[in-house]
């Protein structure tokens, strides 16, 4: 399937795969990147893959032996802890560990976003836009002045809050600049985030375009003003 030793299986929009493309540009690691359709997801994806979901980490061993990663924050740490480069957690243990609670936050913070943008009536985005603002209200009691989540230094937790934020960058509809209201800090991290080199190349020059799409085929309430 690849002459590089490292093969990311992908999907344009996935926010789980964003993550792992993140890390291989901070490491600035050589790596194939191969997209699914996961509407018709193809046998040998499915034959690789143990829950049928993107990311897949395909890594070819010196010996021409190959194995199989899967799960985002799996390969996003064996990606940290095997490839040259600045580490992406504290060396601090117990910084390191509350950097990963941040990061099952940051998970559930996803599917807040996630529901709100796919809803199909005004009830339940609004619900949802109430739950996902308030974990931002949360993130901006604990974030420093910047401009990453730990300071000066980018780190994991960054990575996993880009692709989130991502989606907000991408829209133009009114309703976002009230989620990000009155919560300064957040809204600097945001866009910090938005410039880094790493975190725009995660994604193709048309995501913009396929997670609108998206969008109105899902019939969601934010593509009414699209």
């Amino acid at each position: 399937m690849t002459m590089h030793s490292l093969t990311l299986i992908s999907h344009p929009l996935c926010p789980f795969v964003q993550r792992a493309a993140i890390v291989l540009l901070e490491k600035q690691v050589a790596f194939e990147r191969i997209n699914v359709d996961l509407n018709a997801k193809p046998a040998w994806f499915l034959a690789l893959s143990p829950t049928a979901k993107v990311p897949l980490l395909q890594i070819r061993q010196p010996d021409g032996e190959e194995e199989i990663l899967f799960e985002s924050m799996a390969i996003c740490e064996y990606l940290d802890e095997t490839q040259p480069g600045p580490h992406l957690y504290p060396a601090n243990p117990v910084a390191h560990a509350k950097h990963r609670a941040w990061i099952e936050f940051g998970s559930a913070t996803l599917g807040e976003a996630w529901g709100y943008l796919n809803a199909k009536n005004h009830a339940s985005a609004e619900a949802k836009a109430t739950s996902f603002k308030e974990r931002l209200v949360q993130l901006e009691n604990v974030l420093g002045h910047g401009p990453y989540f730990d300071g000066e230094i980018f780190g994991m937790v960054d990575a996993v809050f880009a692709p989130i934020f991502r989606y907000f960058d991408a829209l133009e509809t009114d309703g976002v600049p009230l989620i990000f209201a009155d919560i300064p800090k957040v809204n600097a991290w945001r866009r910090n985030l938005q410039g880094r080199a790493s975190v725009i190349g995660a994604v193709s020059v048309d995501y913009q375009a396929l997670f609108l799409a998206h969008l109105r085929r899902q019939k969601a309430v934010l593509a009414e003003k699209m």
